[in-house]
Formats: structure tokens, sequence, C-alpha cells
């Protein structure tokens, strides 16, 4: 599916900024934060960063890292979810400093021993990302250790004082400010950062925030959203980049996606094409399939990984996915349209489906056609709950479903021509790494979720020569971790 014919260079094409507003939601939304937290607090750290003078390339460097901070958040979900249970309600608690967030870590020697390790998933991950969208190489140092501390206690290489990127400092204290001063008030949020002034962040910084933070949120509370997108545009933001890093960032969460949202966006346009659609909507339609799944940052990976039948509750939170889609419609600039028709990915002909409960003449032939390619990725890939179908499989059911008034019969049977056989799923066009076949194969079980000893029974190899493989490709795609790996092999178009 990864070598469907491009729809179009130019509109897969979007621009920085508008890709980091839309990583930024999809951080917030799996961190458990409102959807503005990101954008917030880079408008914060702009303040900060001016009132301790610096340069306006460092005080860029800090707004771009504010925004890309829980970039690597879906990276390190799946160990999240392990530790936490629901990794979304976890992560805010802990980002709060809730006085019972660590209790899930009773059973670990420290909370710091255990988290370490996704740790430095997400700042690998989110430092990727950062060279991915061509940001300066001070931004990427910055992500690559954003969770460190003043004191030398942080993560995740312990690094103290000048040894730690500056902005890092800034960006943890604007961050802090931001979420202390919501969930507490002010008054409480400036004791709170007091008290960890010269451990987590040099005094001089806090003292900064202590004197100016009454001013700046009452300034960020009036300000309207162009004029904060105004405030953080950096020039380096204005540059274009592609809009499959998204897609790639969002299939991080769950390593049984991996290359799904790609996937979708392939059927949907070449099926778009095969109608007849015009070039231009085709790319939109392109662009709806790899970002369908921003609003399922929203849900704990719990319940994506539920092997039964779900509750009611689970369903609730499931059926909001297409709704936080939407929302992010509204803050992504140029991806808005994108976004809207991406919210319509589980609507039905027959008024069935979620969020809005749509049907008939309200669905456009792009909805469509979009909602018919969700179900019809899926239904080949393996998921918790289920094993893949065959392509055979896949056909009746999805003609079952037109036949049932739930898919538009047109686009089903254009949707069918348009997939590969059963078993033919195709190499990647760019071999620009030396990776060789083999270790493409292991790395493409292990991104997936499978362990070593997984991937040795699945290729008839060793565990040995398995390990010997995913060190190789590690050390050829410069990465360290699995979910690094992945998003960088993605990328190269590996996968």
């Amino acid at each position: 599916m990864d070598n469907c014919e491009n729809p179009s260079d130019e509109g897969a094409s979007v621009r920085v900024y508008d890709a980091i507003k839309a990583l930024a939601f999809i951080g917030d939304l799996s961190m458990g934060q409102p959807t503005d937290h990101s954008l917030r607090t880079a408008w914060l750290a702009a303040r900060l960063g001016q009132a301790a003078g610096y340069r306006d390339a460092d005080a860029e460097t800090a707004v771009e890292a504010s925004l890309l901070r829980w970039s690597g958040c879906t990276a390190n979900a799946p160990e999240f979810a392990d530790m936490l249970g629901d990794d979304v309600a976890g992560r805010a608690a802990m980002l709060a400093q809730r006085s019972d967030w660590t209790r899930p870590f009773d059973a670990h020697a420290d909370v710091k021993t255990a988290i370490s390790p996704l740790a430095r998933i997400h700042c690998e991950v989110s430092g990727e990302v950062a060279r991915l969208l061509g940001l300066s190489q001070s931004a990427e140092d910055v992500l690559r250790h954003i969770f460190e501390a003043w004191d030398g206690t942080g993560l995740p290489d312990g690094l103290a004082n000048g040894a730690v990127p500056h902005a890092v400092f800034v960006v943890t204290l604007a961050g802090d400010l931001e979420i202390f001063s919501r969930v507490y008030g002010l008054s409480q949020a400036l004791t709170l950062i007091s008290d960890r002034a010269g451990a987590r962040y040099p005094v001089e910084l806090a003292t900064l925030v202590v004197a100016h933070a009454r001013s700046w949120l009452a300034s960020l509370a009036a300000m309207e959203p162009a004029r904060i997108d105004e405030a953080i545009l950096t020039p380096r933001m204005q540059a274009m980049t592609s809009a499959e890093l998204v897609a790639d960032v969002i299939d991080l969460k769950l390593p049984w996606m991996t290359g799904y949202s790609r996937a979708v966006a392939c059927a949907a346009a070449d099926c778009f094409g095969r109608l007849g659609g015009a070039k231009e909507n085709r790319a939109q339609v392109y662009v709806a399939g790899l970002i369908h799944g921003i609003g399922r940052a929203a849900v704990p990976n719990t319940i994506w990984n539920t092997p039964g039948t779900l509750s009611a509750a689970a369903w609730e939170k499931i059926r909001l996915v297409p709704y936080w889609t939407s929302r992010a419609a509204g803050q992504t600039g140029t991806l808005a349209p994108a976004a809207e028709l991406a919210s319509y990915a589980y609507e039905r002909l027959d008024g069935s489906g979620y969020f809005r409960g749509l049907g008939g003449p309200a669905l456009p032939l792009e909805a469509r056609i979009l909602s018919a390619a969700v179900a019809c990725v899926a239904l080949g890939e393996r998921r918790p709950w289920r094993e893949a179908l065959g392509a055979a499989e896949i056909a009746q059911w999805l003609r079952t479903q037109a036949t049932d008034g739930r898919f538009d019969g047109e686009v089903i049977e254009a949707l069918i021509e348009t997939q590969p056989a059963s078993g033919q799923a195709t190499r990647s066009r760019r071999q620009i790494t030396r990776l060789t076949a083999r270790e493409i194969d292991v790395l493409r079980s292990i991104s997936r979720g499978a362990s070593n000893k997984e991937v040795a029974r699945q290729l008839a190899l060793s565990p040995s020569t398995v390990r010997t493989h995913v060190e190789s490709a590690f050390r050829k795609l410069n990465c360290s971790t699995r979910a690094a790996a992945t998003l960088k092999a993605s990328a190269l178009g590996v996968l």
C-alpha cells in the first residue's frame, strides 16, 4: 500500500507550522491536556525567553521545542499503558504532579528507574520529529534532553547545569506554569515552581516566572488564537514538509497500526482516482486518509488492546475519536479542510456511523470513499480482537455491507479493484539506507510490536540472528529504540 501512485507531491505537502500544530494537538490529547496546552506553553516560553535576554534564535528554539515537547508521547504510550493502565489519565496526573500519580510504580524499586526507558523513547522520537521537520539542530538537541533537570536528577541522561541545553528549562518552566496555574490556580502554581527552583530549573529563571506570571497569563487569556499564531510562528516553521510525518506519529501509539494511516491514504486516493475524481480533491482525500486517526490519541491503549467486546463506556470514548479529529480541523491551518474530511472516517451511508450519525446525501463522495477505505485496510490487518482477513473475505464483507446500505456500492467495487492480491505487499520505493532485505523484514516485524523471539519464529531465524539484525538496523538508522527506528524507517519509505 505504501507504494500507491503519489496523488500529488504538492497536495501532500503542508506548512511546517501546520504539521507542528497537528502534532501538538495529538500530543496534548495523549497527555490528557486541553488541546491548546502546547500553543499556550509556546507563547509563555517566548515571553520567558525574552525576559531572560535570549537572542531571537534561542527564543525561537524554545518556542519550537514547546510545540513539539509531546511529539514523542505516542511512541511510549504502550509502555505507559503497561505501567499506568490508563496512559492518558496517568500522564495527566503525572504532569499535574498529583499526590498519587506514582502509585502504579509501587512495585518498582524507584520511579526514575522505571520511567527512564520511556523517557529515552520519547526524547529520541521527538528529536527525530524535529529533524524530519527541518528544524534547527538546537531545537533537536533540546527535545532530545527535554526531561533533564538543573540538579542532574532528570532523564534520560542525568545531565546537570550547563550540560543541559538552556532552553530545556525555559520550556519546562513554561509548561509547569501553564499546567499548575490551570489546575491549582496562580498562587499555588507559583509556590510549586518556587519549590522546584534550584532543582528542576535554575533559580534565576524561576524568579522571572514568579515576577511576570500574573501579567503573562492575563495577556494570554485575552489573546485570540490568530494572535498567538503570529507570536509563535518562527521563520523555520514557514517552510513546507510532508504530511506523512503526522500519520507516522499517529500510528506509533499502537504498534499493530504501523503504516496503517499511509495505507488508508493510498487506498482512498487510488479509489478516488479510479472513480474519476478531480486531482485537487484527490490530494485532499489522500491527506485526510493520513490524518484520520488524530483523535485516536485521546483513547487509552487499554481500550484499543481489548481482545473482546468493549463496554458501553469504552465505546463512548471510541465514538469521540472523529470528534477530536474534527476539533483538530479548527487548529491546524492549511490542514483544516483535510482534517474536517478526515472526521467523516467512521460515518456510514445509512446513518449508523459516528460521531455525527450522518448518511445519504449528507456524505459527499470523498467521505464515502474514506470511510470505506478505513474499513477495508483495517480488515486486512491483525487486531487484538481478530485475525487479518484475506482479500476474498474482505471483498465479501464489503459487498455485504454495501448491500445492507452502509457503504456506497460503486465505491466498494472501485476500492476492491485497487487492492493488491493477498500476500503481495510491496517493497519500498526508496532504498536510500543500506538496510538489507532481511534487516527490513526484521524491522517490519518489531515495528509492529513483535519480540525478538516472535520475530525468530515468524522468519525461521535464531533469536541471536534476529538480535544481530536489529542491532545492525538500529546502527544504520542511528536509533536506539524501536519507536524511533519505526518512525525513521517509515519516513525513509522502508516500512
